[in-house]
């Protein structure tokens, strides 16, 4: 296994169209680091470079303590897992797993060995002598991480490995690969779009828009303090909500004004918060609220919260509302209202929830918010 650093890291393609604005990540050994993003973000850009396949227009990669950036594919010492699977139709899983050790002159005993010990990890013993075309979609994924995990590289890349699968077979996958890294102490560099599987899987997340690392932090660390509007959306499901409004002055403290079918409420913040220089230079501005579902609840459910005194003194604030929607989904009921002008979702008890056009109350936990300035989208608390 080796450490990897990708250093001011640049890819301007010759037309000028630049698809990595200067990109800087340490992970170290052992750790597993999730790349995310939507769609043109530069996420797979990247892992092709670490891989190989793409030249770097500036800035170094250094896998352990050596930088590759002039090395080829092949002696980087990478295992490549891809979304298509990639495995040889005409050959058995046996044969697929054993390829490259065959490429690289591994004698035959030492080859079964290795081919015994993959299949064993991935719980595939019995389909040895099977083909792909007999295998399902998860079953080929394991083969595919079988061959990678035959290698023994220094850094497995993974590039949206699970994204052709059905839903069940993707959480099964994931608690696959969660486990093959814990075995094997393995250092991964996995792309996806799929925010769940970065919460999930990584040690480490890289959340990317327009080529650019909005934040790079642990998974709690990005959920509880995103940097942004863009990755307080981006991460979390169902997403945060925001409410554009005013922050005034209450007390010796600071509030932030909700309304709701015409009528006025404050939200105060926590005392901690209200001292906060950076908030108190908002007092009198609008600002953005950012607030996730489960800190939006039923008052049964927030005096539960409450129990166990993580608040201190603060209380979260009950306020009415009229329910415009409901999702049950179990083990608790998404409640959905509008305030400020905005639609919001409130994770509830099932037997708390009110129905469509009924009235509840609502607790707002600002202890767990996140104020943002509406202007340039960064979180100012």
């Amino acid at each position: 296994m080796a450490s990897l650093s990708i250093r001011n890291v640049r890819k301007v393609y010759p037309n000028g169209n630049e698809i990595l604005k200067g990109i800087d990540l340490e992970i170290e050994d052992g750790q597993f680091l999730i790349l995310v993003g939507g769609s043109g973000c530069g996420k797979s850009t990247l892992l092709n470079m670490i891989a190989g396949l793409e030249t770097v227009s500036e800035g170094e990669i250094v896998i352990g303590d050596r930088c590759v950036n002039q090395v080829p594919p092949k002696e980087r010492d990478i295992a490549m897992v891809f979304q298509s699977y990639a495995l040889y139709p005409t050959m058995t899983v046996r044969e697929n797993i054993s390829f490259g050790l065959g490429i690289r002159k591994v004698p035959k005993a030492e080859q079964k060995q290795i081919v015994e010990r993959v299949a064993t990890t991935l719980q595939i013993t019995h389909l040895l002598d099977r083909k792909p075309a007999l295998l399902s979609g998860g079953q080929r994924q394991r083969v595919a991480m079988g061959r990678a995990i035959a290698r023994d590289p220094a850094l497995f890349l993974f590039d949206e490995p699970l994204s052709n699968l059905d839903a069940k077979l993707r959480v099964e996958m994931r608690a696959e690969i969660k486990l093959m890294h814990q075995r094997l102490g393995s250092t991964i560099v996995y792309v996806t779009h799929d925010q769940i599987e970065a919460m999930t899987l990584g040690d480490r997340i890289a959340v990317m828009k327009d080529g650019v690392v909005q934040q790079f932090g642990s998974p709690q660390e990005i959920y509880d303090h995103p940097n942004n509007l863009f990755v307080a959306g981006f991460i979390g499901s169902p997403s945060m909500n925001f409410l554009r409004g005013n922050l005034v002055a209450d007390g010796n403290g600071a509030a932030f004004v909700l309304e709701h079918a015409g009528q006025k409420s404050l939200l105060p913040l926590t005392p901690a918060q209200a001292r906060s220089p950076s908030i108190a230079a908002w007092i009198g501005r609008e600002v953005v609220l950012g607030i996730r579902p489960e800190h939006v609840t039923d008052a049964l459910s927030a005096r539960g919260s409450e129990a166990d005194g993580s608040h201190g003194d603060y209380r979260p604030t009950a306020v009415a509302c009229t329910v415009e929607l409901t999702e049950p989904t179990g083990p608790d009921t998404l409640v959905f209202t509008r305030f400020n002008d905005a639609r919001i979702t409130c994770r509830t008890h099932p037997r708390a929830a009110a129905r469509p056009q009924e009235q509840m109350q609502l607790a707002f936990d600002l202890s767990k918010a996140v104020l943002f300035d509406p202007q340039s989208e960064q979180r100012i608390s």
